[in-house]
């Protein structure tokens, strides 16, 4: 299987579909729908009937039940688009066969995986890791969970005897934008419960994420001929780094905190003297801190704005999602056997929370409760990103056990 693994892995991660945040279509890029018209292909030649994409570039599939047992229908979801934090284009993926535990030098740019910077990779000794050549990213998020689900689809069209329910399939695109779930037909895809098969380390599933909103902050100042702007000239990009430069800077912010905390993260700027806007991205795992931040970020603006008495400010605050904990904890037993089967895949469980987002926060809110589970990507949205083939083949091991389970329920 690990074969196999690989081989489809790759085939994918060559095809490009980074996603665009700046497009408004839908999928945001066309290419997306290249990967997904192969993954429909694919799941016809392995014989299933119930496969379709529709306009949007989502992916809907049927594995049907194989038990007399009524058993609830589950989803594995997984995304097709790639981060645009990095390049997607002309990826060329590098096998290196049984690593002995040292420094995985790729060939372009000086790129290094320094075990002493990346230290999963102590636990991979004699394993095949796959990187890209140093270019760009790989795509393992979320290309990995795209192929593990395939190889579970093949496998069970392969072992009559691993008696399940009835699964579903959905792959969707733009998830690395924050629209993956916004375009779900929820009554097309007719599911109870769902795993979005998209973690990081071997043996972890999340069934907790941030809750997230936006925030846009449009700064108008006073405009004025810079030579004749003597007390008049009011810069909204001078008032727009006051405030920037006002915020904490040793707390509050992505790179100062950690596990459980919070934080507030300015992510665009751009303007000019009129008017600028900064984008913000608010995150906490507990929804009222969601609403203290705003407060707090407001008089922080509030504050400086007193200095420029002829300006003003709009300050709008987006949802964005919701964390899934909210939802999974009416339906424990969704997580409760995911756990289950990663044990009895002899793995050490982790169980904890995602200091981010899935498809599976959104979906959750929709009406199906979806935890995360590992797909063995690591270091993603950079060029450093890897992925071990035997995590890939433990992922398949866990999803077939998970869909034993909840037949074995039923």
């Amino acid at each position: 299987m690990q074969q196999a693994l690989i081989e489809r892995f790759i085939r994918y991660a060559k095809i490009d579909t980074q996603s665009d945040p700046d497009s408004t279509s839908v999928p945001s890029t066309e290419k997306q729908k290249n990967l997904s018209r192969i993954l429909v292909q694919e799941l016809q030649q392995m014989g299933y009937q119930e496969v379709e994409m529709d306009d949007n570039g989502y992916v809907y599939a049927t594995i049907p039940s194989n038990t007399d047992k009524d058993v609830p229908t589950i989803c594995f979801c997984s995304h097709v688009d790639t981060s645009p934090d990095a390049s997607g284009t002309n990826v060329n993926p590098i096998v290196h066969t049984n690593y002995d535990g040292g420094n995985i030098e790729l060939p372009y740019e000086g790129i290094v995986l320094d075990p002493a910077h990346h230290p999963d990779l102590k636990e991979q000794v004699g394993n095949a890791i796959i990187t890209a050549d140093g270019t760009t990213l790989l795509g393992a998020d979320n290309k990995a969970g795209v192929a593990e689900i395939m190889q579970l689809a093949e496998y069970l069209s392969i072992h009559p005897e691993v008696k399940h329910g009835k699964i579903r399939i959905l792959f969707t695109p733009d998830e690395e934008i924050g629209r993956g779930a916004d375009h779900v037909d929820m009554e097309k895809l007719d599911a109870d419960f769902g795993y979005t098969v998209d973690g990081e380390k071997l043996g972890s599933m999340e069934d907790e994420t941030f809750s997230a909103d936006g925030v846009t902050v449009t700064i108008k100042g006073v405009s004025a001929h810079p030579g004749f702007a003597l007390n008049k000239l009011e810069n909204a990009t001078k008032i727009a780094s006051d405030f920037l430069a006002s915020l904490p800077k040793d707390s509050w912010s992505p790179e100062t905190t950690s596990d459980r905390e919070g934080f507030v993260h300015p992510v665009s700027i751009q303007g000019i003297a009129e008017e600028t806007k900064i984008e913000f991205i608010i995150r906490s795992f507990v929804d009222a801190e969601l609403v203290e931040f705003e407060t707090r970020l407001e008089n922080y603006l509030k504050d400086v704005m007193v200095n420029y008495p002829g300006s003003s400010y709009e300050f709008v605050v987006t949802e964005q999602y919701r964390n899934m904990k909210n939802i999974i904890n009416e339906h424990p037993e969704v997580a409760d056997y995911a756990a289950e089967a990663i044990e009895r895949a002899g793995l050490n469980l982790i169980r904890g929370s995602i200091r981010g987002g899935t498809d599976g926060s959104k979906l959750s809110f929709m009406g199906l409760p979806c935890p995360n589970i590992f797909a063995g990507e690591h270091a993603f949205h950079s060029k450093y990103e890897w992925v071990s083939a035997y995590d890939m083949e433990k992922a398949v091991e866990v999803m077939v056990s998970l869909v034993q389970i909840w037949e074995e329920r039923g």
